[in-house]
């Protein structure tokens, strides 16, 4: 039930984006729009109550616990820079707007830049972590934890992996030329 919640969630995530930017540039109704992109938080507070409410009534938790508080994290961090991400393209392509800023390529802009990103991953990272450290406490010593302890795990790896991005483009700044 959860996997497909899910599924589930990140579909509605797609179909509101494009509903919401459809009635933003091309019904060229902004409120409702924006209305519809200002929904998408409540996905991930369906899923965080039926994670919840799953673990509560003795589901063992498992891999797709797990799996559920990494997609809120992610969708926490990832998910505005996504929606500004798309709004601008879609501004651009339909409705006049300015073309989309290309990330710069070359010294401190660019380290800067890739500290961005990461930030954002490592944000990812830190809410999927408190939720499932959350998850840890909520199931105590009852349950078996050993596979939300290795979703902790694969977090800490993101956000190792973000730093040693970030702290290259810092060190090793790519030159013009």
């Amino acid at each position: 039930m959860v996997v497909g919640l899910i599924i589930a969630c990140e579909v509605a995530f797609w179909v509101l984006l494009a509903a919401g930017l459809a009635f933003r540039y091309g019904l060229r109704m902004p409120r409702t729009g924006l209305a519809l992109l200002l929904c998408e938080p409540l996905l991930e507070v369906v899923l965080f109550v039926v994670t919840a409410i799953d673990l509560k009534h003795g589901a063992q938790p498992d891999w797709r616990h797990g799996l559920a508080a990494v997609y809120i994290g992610f969708t926490v961090g990832l998910g505005h820079s996504t929606v500004k991400w798309a709004d601008a393209r879609v501004a651009h392509r339909f409705a006049g707007g300015p073309p989309p800023v290309k990330p710069p390529r070359y010294g401190t802009a660019r380290a800067v830049h890739e500290w961005k990103v990461a930030g954002r991953w490592i944000l990812a990272s830190v809410v999927a972590l408190a939720l499932l450290q959350a998850a840890v406490w909520y199931v105590g010593s009852a349950g078996e934890t050993g596979s939300l302890r290795q979703w902790q795990l694969r977090m800490l790896w993101v956000i190792g992996i973000n730093v040693i991005i970030a702290g290259s483009y810092t060190l090793f700044p790519k030159r013009e030329g």
